[in-house]
């Protein structure tokens, strides 16, 4: 008969990992001390939980001591440790869930109370992105999306950039999100397309039986922002925003589904703003406009579990995250404002701290938890900056306002800004006109593209930070801004 080798230290990940695929070989194992009964049997009364198939949530429990041993056999203080720890296991919390969080929130107010399929369905549609950015590099998710029926190649989108296969992917999940929940969102607006599209449209209905004509809302989004940190496995997230239609439905003045008037409205006009960030966990950040909440995706019940209640930004912070490299292209103001921080040291008794990853999402998240100020000045080549209002810098301004900070082109509210208003359109005027261009001759997607991809210099943060970058502004900016 074989001796049994007592098993010492700790059992390697990589151990664990192999119960799941090599359960029949496993008291094979020379350092595993093999029991009379089978080894799904032996693992459970050694206190595993891995194979609890009726329970996922416990799958992940941790091992009873009694197996997993640091002393030896003989010792008799290991036999008391093992019993005492057999009981303990690592429960989750209770927490609750974000359905519960819609349901109660708007309920309790009636102006939101038809948003909570719809902030649903964007949460799945965050899930199923999170699995696309965790499978992007084994799946060959990589590289210019092709066009189904042609097989060429993707056109550019609206920001000059070819197409990439996760963009075309997550645009599609989000567009879906928006309108197949419910027929509150009438009309929707993304980075990745030149124009607003209806819902309509979106869902394959014709526009004469437009069933979303009706819809209080239009969103605006932004899929995946910062994608080409994927490749480095960096974080990635997503932006998106709700605003109210100002004429309670869609006026329909162009024959597209949509009006450019629906879209281009102050972010004061927003009714809730979020973002989703991937990376070492999966979080969700909304608001309704009533405070700040973060919800944790739980891996094992792909649950979004409210972990960050009430959340609120430190007034002021020692972190900057601005892009370094850039610097010298920088405005006076923003390179004076850089050089105080960096001579002061501290700010609110902290050394102040440089962090810069290199996503919108990533990047303000991290101001949002530790405090500071993140900021995308304009620079010689990009005299605007390079966030988009809409669905960038307004969504994140309104979570920044709402957990207590700021948001600022440097000389005024970003919620303030008004973004460029289309002109009266030819149809308006003679029916036998160019429809499609306005009175100046500006064909619907220049127009377009001048308002719903406008961008802005944008600071977010702290309010104390971002207050005194404005004042920057003020002394060292030009009168012409």
């Amino acid at each position: 008969m074989r001796t049994a080798v007592p098993l010492q230290g700790f059992i390697s990940a990589t151990t664990i990992l192999s119960l799941f695929d090599y359960t029949s070989s496993f008291s094979s194992q020379q350092h595993v001390k093999p029991l009379n009964r089978s080894p799904r049997r032996s693992l459970a009364a050694a206190g595993a939980s891995f194979f609890d198939d009726d329970d996922t949530s416990n799958r992940f429990q941790t091992f009873s001591t009694s197996s997993i041993a640091t002393s030896s056999p003989s010792s008799s203080s290991s036999t008391s440790s093992s019993s005492s720890a057999t009981s303990a296991k690592m429960k989750k919390k209770d927490l609750r869930t974000l359905q519960r969080f819609l349901e109660v929130e708007c309920w309790k107010r009636s102006s939101i109370r038809n948003l909570d399929r719809t902030l649903l369905a964007v949460s799945d549609a965050c899930k199923q992105i999170n699995r696309i950015v965790q499978r992007a590099q084994t799946d060959d998710l990589y590289g210019a999306a092709v066009d189904p029926v042609t097989g060429q190649q993707a056109d550019t989108n609206v920001q000059g950039e070819v197409q990439q296969q996760l963009d075309v992917l997550c645009n599609t999940l989000m567009l879906r999100a928006f309108c197949s929940s419910s027929d509150i969102i009438c009309a929707v607006a993304s980075e990745e397309e030149p124009l607003p599209r209806s819902c309509a449209d979106v869902m394959g209905y014709d526009r004469d039986y437009n069933i979303f004509k009706s819809g209080e809302y239009v969103a605006v989004f932004d899929p995946i922002d910062g994608s080409k940190n994927i490749d480095a496995s960096l974080p990635v997230g997503t932006v998106f925003g709700i605003y109210r239609s100002p004429d309670q439905g869609v006026r329909d003045e162009h024959g597209k589904g949509w009006s450019l008037d629906s879209f281009l409205q102050r972010g004061t006009r927003m009714v809730a703003a979020g973002y989703c960030l991937y990376s070492a966990t999966t979080v969700l950040v909304l608001t309704l406009g009533s405070g700040v909440h973060g919800f944790t995706l739980d891996p094992d019940k792909q649950t979004f579990l409210q972990t960050h209640p009430n959340m609120r930004i430190p007034d002021v912070g020692s972190l900057y995250s601005f892009n370094e490299a850039n610097s010298r292209e920088y405005s006076e103001p923003v390179q004076k404002f850089l050089e105080k921080m960096k001579e002061a040291g501290k700010i609110g008794g902290k050394k102040v701290t440089s962090r810069y990853i290199g996503a919108l999402v990533a990047d303000v998240h991290n101001v949002l938890i530790n405090g500071g100020i993140y900021g995308y000045p304009s620079t010689r080549d990009h005299p605007d900056g390079k966030l988009r209002l809409l669905y960038e810098s307004a969504p994140m301004a309104m979570i920044m306002e709402q957990a207590g900070g700021a948001g600022s082109t440097g000389y005024g509210r970003i919620l303030d800004v008004l973004p460029p208003q289309p002109k009266k359109r030819r149809n308006d005027m003679d029916q036998n006109e160019n429809k499609n261009e306005n009175e100046n001759g500006i064909s619907l997607e220049e127009e377009a593209g001048r308002g719903i991809h406008v961008r802005v210099p944008t600071f977010l943060g702290s309010v104390e930070n971002v207050f005194e970058l404005d004042q920057f502004h003020k002394y060292y900016g030009g009168d012409d801004e």
